[in-house]
């Protein structure tokens, strides 16, 4: 495989990717009471107030998903060339973020919605990268 820009962008990207969501999801596995805590008052004066014990579950393994789909990815595209692992990472990521910003929004989590915004803009051009 040549080496371009576009090879090393996708790589970051999918390095980037897989860094923030193993660690998020893994995070809310390994603190999942203390996360679930925070989730329940943060959604307490929301519609999702009921929902929160389904959507953590959700949100971690759609986290979960994006972040090693990512990591397999990257390493399966470095040694074959073959993309799609890596594009379904990419898929999966900014499908996470727009859970994330859904409910930041829902919590009226402004401040919290505009940093996801960084993180989608960043899971977009990652996803336009494997799609060249």
């Amino acid at each position: 495989m040549e080496i371009t820009a576009t090879i090393v962008m996708r790589i970051l990207f999918s390095i980037f990717m897989s860094i923030l969501f193993m660690q998020s999801g893994l995070d809310k596995l390994m603190n999942w009471n203390d996360e679930k805590g925070f989730y329940k008052k943060h959604f307490s004066q929301t519609f999702l107030k009921k929902t929160v014990d389904l959507l953590m579950p959700t949100i971690t393994i759609a986290e979960l998903a994006a972040g090693f789909l990512s990591a397999i990815g990257v390493i399966y595209y470095l040694f074959s060339g073959e993309k799609t692992i890596a594009c379904y990472g990419m898929i999966m990521s900014n499908i996470s973020l727009l859970m994330l910003f859904f409910g930041q929004r829902v919590a009226k989590d402004y401040a919290g919605a505009a940093t996801i915004v960084t993180y989608f803009i960043v899971a977009a051009a990652g996803l336009y990268f494997y799609w060249l």
